[in-house]
């Protein structure tokens, strides 16, 4: 008989801050070891539900609670906040915000000095969970000198020490390369199974989240559990699609080819999944019926990058050689391994840095003639967050700060702004204080703040991380829309799903050398470049094989061709 661990009963929640709930009447039971996600657009409650779990709320988060939590069968109001917390241990998405000791040795024994546990047994104990995630060979290390994927490795290790029963991520794979994202998603299954732990993944990518099962998913909308079923009756069913989530690439193509796909072919994983010759056929027969469009004329390079090497002040290597072109009016990414070099690349680029050897040509220009603020007039860089880029408070104020410092008359400003804003989507809301906008609205103001400088080429860094399929869509679409107008827009990202739907070329580093410039069909099917860049197969790649087609790598050609006509993308 199963244990109930976790018991949401009719439970209500609301802010003290807002008017309406953001939790309404959630029942909801997790078992002993089990392996939940959940799942649902931003805003939909998903982090205030783990907050009630951790105990957050009513800790840390005031607001009005009705109904009951319990954990192992106790009431969390009948719980302090260290009670709690010797029951269950959160890993955050960016793992900077959980560190607290100056090496991963100190803040893994950090709760062992809590309890005053002796020296001798904390040693061991902090040696035991190090080594359990791989990290035991970097104790003396500290935290800011990790990879993202050995830091997130830290932060569970710093959970696990205590030996929770309850292990909590918030969107474990948000900064991750594809490869390490792989290995975390491995990582707690494998402490799950050795452990006998219970874990809740709070994830947007929905397909990576999968790749070693799940128990259940728990899809939320609007503070409400609109569906609690197992992976395979969920990807049966529409509900992704009409939640705003994006559903798995092999289970879309398998749609488009009008394969009917029900629980019992066990769509919840691709390689778990049944194809029988029938569908085989049907997706076979629809590879052909896709027209493929004609080779677009390569363009003028805007940026010529000749035998470019940069090294940092410690003497580290980051960049060696790269030799490419970036052309008027593309868009394309540059992917590759958290520490490749994409961000070092970037600002070369930019002119933030100085190349050790090579050239940086602008429009055939040598970059080196040229200062950081000759660059900014052709060159833009949009941040990760939007938050480390706005200084002032309203959106016709931000947008307008570049024109202003430049030198434009009022008049002047007045009219790029206006013209920029409506552009953007922004117009209605010129007057609004950015702290009221969302955050994909943050990100066009950024862009709009760039724009509106008329530059043309815009970097941009990871512009979807974190976001939902709702807001994923509308950055993306939006950064098209402004691609359409002739601007080249390079994206610095660790989304396959990105570099395949949008973008019709990718630069693929690995250890500071351009390892691969082409299509990103052929890069996701090239096992080799995968390998090398920590990047991963897509699963249309596996559906190819099991549907044994010839080519492989041109069935996901196929596939984005058909997308692309498919939503418009042309």
């Amino acid at each position: 008989m199963k244990t109930p661990i976790i018991e949401f009963n009719d439970y209500t929640f609301r802010y003290d801050a807002q008017s309406e709930p953001t939790l309404y009447n959630i029942n909801l039971t997790i078992y002993k070891g089990e392996k939940i996600i959940i799942a649902g657009p931003s805003g939909c409650g998903k982090s205030t539900l783990i907050s009630c779990i951790n105990g957050l709320i009513p800790f840390s988060f005031r607001g009005q609670a009705y109904g009951e939590v319990k954990i192992e069968g106790k009431s969390t109001l009948d719980m302090s906040i260290a009670e709690l917390s010797k029951r269950v241990g959160t890993v955050l998405q960016d793992s900077d915000n959980q560190f607290i000791g100056l090496t991963v040795g100190e803040d893994i024994a950090f709760a062992l000095e809590n309890d005053c546990i002796p020296l001798p047994e904390m040693t061991e104990r902090v040696k035991g969970a190090a080594q359990s995630v791989g990290v035991g060979d970097h104790l003396s290390h500290a935290p800011h000198e990790l990879s993202g994927g050995q830091k997130q490795r830290v932060s569970l290790a710093g959970v696990m020490v205590d030996e929770v029963p309850i292990l909590l991520f918030d969107e474990p794979l948000a900064n991750l390369d594809p490869a390490t994202g792989k290995s975390a998603i491995e990582l707690i299954e494998q402490i799950r199974k050795e452990r006998g732990v219970t874990v809740l993944i709070v994830e947007h990518r929905l397909e990576d989240a999968l790749q070693r099962g799940a128990d259940r998913i728990v899809l939320m909308k609007e503070g409400r559990i609109i569906a609690d079923c197992s992976p395979n009756e969920l990807l049966s069913s529409d509900l992704l699609l009409k939640t705003g989530i994006r559903e798995p690439l092999y289970l879309s193509a398998l749609k488009y080819a009008g394969v009917s796909v029900t629980p019992e072919k066990k769509p919840g994983n691709i390689g778990e999944m049944v194809i029988d010759p029938e569908d085989s056929q049907r997706v076979r027969s629809w590879v052909k019926s896709i027209q493929k469009s004609a080779p677009k004329e390569k363009k003028t390079p805007i940026v010529s990058l000749k035998n470019v090497s940069f090294a940092y002040q410690n003497g580290k290597e980051a960049l060696s050689g790269i030799t490419s072109e970036i052309c008027e009016g593309e868009m394309l990414s540059l992917v590759g391994k958290n520490g490749a070099g994409k961000s070092t690349l970037a600002k070369l680029i930019c002119g933030f840095e100085k190349p050790a050897r090579g050239e940086i040509l602008l429009k055939g220009e040598d970059t080196a003639k040229l200062s950081i603020k000759q660059r900014a007039e052709h060159i833009g860089y949009v941040m990760q967050n939007p938050n480390q880029m706005i200084s002032k408070t309203t959106v016709k104020e931000e947008v307008a700060w570049g024109l202003r410092l430049r030198g434009y008359s009022q008049e002047e400003t007045e009219d790029k702004l206006n013209e920029i804003l409506k552009v953007c989507g922004l117009y209605p809301y010129r007057n609004w204080p950015i702290g009221s906008l969302s955050y994909g609205q943050k990100k066009r103001v950024t862009v709009s703040s760039i724009l509106v400088l008329s530059p043309e080429m815009i970097i941009l860094d990871e512009p979807t991380a974190g976001q939902d399929f709702g807001h994923y869509t509308e950055i993306m679409e939006f950064l098209k829309n402004v691609n359409s107008m002739g601007v080249t827009i390079m994206m610095v990202t660790h989304d396959m799903h990105l570099m395949l739907e949008y973008c019709e070329r990718a630069l693929v580093l690995s250890d500071g050398k351009l390892i691969a410039d082409d299509k990103p069909e052929k890069i996701l099917t090239n096992s080799d470049i995968i390998e090398k860049a920590a990047l991963k197969e897509t699963s249309l790649y596996e559906l190819a094989l099991k549907c044994s087609l010839e080519e492989p790598g041109g069935f996901v050609g196929s596939f984005i061709e058909y997308e692309r006509s498919f939503k418009g993308h042309e």
